[in-house]
C-alpha cells in the first residue's frame, strides 16, 4: 500500500458538540464529542437509529450539522482539505453495473483529485484481494466483491480518516480477513478509521477504542479492555464448579486456599470477565433494536 505523505499531528477525527435535528424536530445527534487519533482504530455501535450514520456522513461533508465542530485533520468539514483527507464507503452504495472495477477506481480518483493513475488502482485493488479483477464489470460481481472494491475507492489518494459503514456486512469469512490485514495496514501507515459496525466480532478483533451511541449521545468511549469488567472467579473442585459473583483476579488466591482448607481438591480457576457484547447490550438498553451480531 502506497505511503500517504508526511504525518500530521492533529487528530485525523474531531467532533465536538456535534448536533443535528432534521425537519420535524427529530434530534439524530445530541452533542457528540469524539475523536480519532491518526492511525487509530474506532469502532462505532449502536442499535439502529442511534445516530450512527449521521455522524459518519457529517464527518465526510454529506450532511450538515445543527451544532458543533467537525475537523478532519485539522481542516473544517467541507473544506477541500478536508475532503481530500476524508476516504468513505456508505452502507448503501451502487456502482454502474457497465463499469469495470478500473473504470470505477479511475472515475473516483477524479472525484478525490488523485494523481496516483493506473499503479494506484492496481493497488488498491490488490489491497483488496481483486488483483486479477480490474476488467471485470460491477455487474458480474458477487456482492462481497463489490463490497470490497467499494472499500478500495475509500482509499484513493492520501486519507487521513476512512470512514466505514458497515464495509464488511456482505463479506465471507474470506473478504473480512482480508478487510481486517487491510485495517492492520492502515493503522501501520497512520491512517485514521470510523468503523461503524453491527459486527461486534470484527469490532473487538481489530478495533483499538469502542464508542458505543445511544439515542444521539457516546454513552461509553474506551479501550474494549477497559470497557469490560471482572464478572466473577470459576473454581473447579472435586466438589464440582462454581462461581463466585463478584470475585476479581485479586481475590483468586484466598478463594483457592479457602477452599484447600476446606478440605477440596482445585483443578483449575478462571476470572471470567464480562465480554464487549454484555458491555453493548447493557449500554444500550432498553433500546428497541440492539441491532449487534456476534459473528
Amino acid at each position: 500500500m502506497a505511503p500517504g505523505g508526511p504525518p500530521s499531528s492533529a487528530p485525523a477525527l474531531e467532533l465536538r458538540g456535534l448536533e443535528k435535528t432534521y425537519r420535524g424536530g427529530r434530534a439524530a445527534l445530541l452533542g457528540v464529542d469524539l475523536q480519532v487519533a491518526p492511525g487509530e482504530l474506532v469502532g462505532l455501535l449502536g442499535p439502529n437509529g442511534a445516530g450512527k450514520t449521521t455522524l459518519t456522513k457529517i464527518a465526510c461533508g454529506l450532511v450538515h450539522p445543527t451544532g458543533g465542530t467537525v475537523l478532519v485533520d485539522g481542516h473544517p468539514v467541507g473544506t477541500a482539505a478536508a475532503r481530500r483527507a476524508t476516504g468513505y464507503l456508505a452502507e448503501l452504495f451502487r456502482f454502474p453495473d457497465w463499469l469495470t472495477a478500473d473504470e470505477v477506481l479511475a472515475l473516483h480518483q477524479r472525484l478525490a483529485g488523485s494523481s496516483g493513475g493506473s499503479e494506484e488502482r492496481r493497488g488498491r485493488l490488490r489491497d483488496v484481494g481483486l488483483a486479477d479483477s480490474g476488467d471485470l464489470r460491477v455487474g458480474a460481481m458477487s456482492k462481497g466483491m463489490q463490497q470490497r472494491l467499494g472499500i478500495a475507492q475509500a482509499l484513493l489518494g492520501a486519507p487521513r480518516i476512512v470512514l466505514l459503514d458497515e464495509p464488511t456486512s456482505a463479506l465471507d469469512p474470506v473478504g473480512r480477513a482480508i478487510v481486517r490485514e487491510l485495517l492492520t495496514a492502515l493503522r501501520d501507515r497512520g491512517v485514521g478509521v470510523l468503523l461503524s459496525s453491527h459486527l461486534l466480532g470484527e469490532v473487538e478483533r481489530v478495533c483499538d477504542r469502542v464508542a458505543i451511541v445511544v439515542d444521539g449521545r457516546v454513552v461509553a468511549d474506551d479501550r474494549p479492555s477497559v470497557l469490560t469488567r471482572a464478572a466473577g472467579v470459576e473454581l473447579e473442585t472435586d466438589r464440582g464448579v462454581r462461581i463466585v459473583e463478584g470475585a476479581g483476579r485479586d481475590d483468586a488466591p484466598a478463594l483457592v486456599a479457602a477452599a484447600v482448607a476446606d478440605g477440596e481438591r482445585v483443578y483449575g480457576v478462571r476470572v471470567r470477565r464480562s465480554t464487549l457484547e454484555d458491555v453493548y447490550r447493557e449500554a444500550v438498553g432498553g433500546a428497541t433494536d440492539g441491532g449487534v451480531q456476534r459473528r
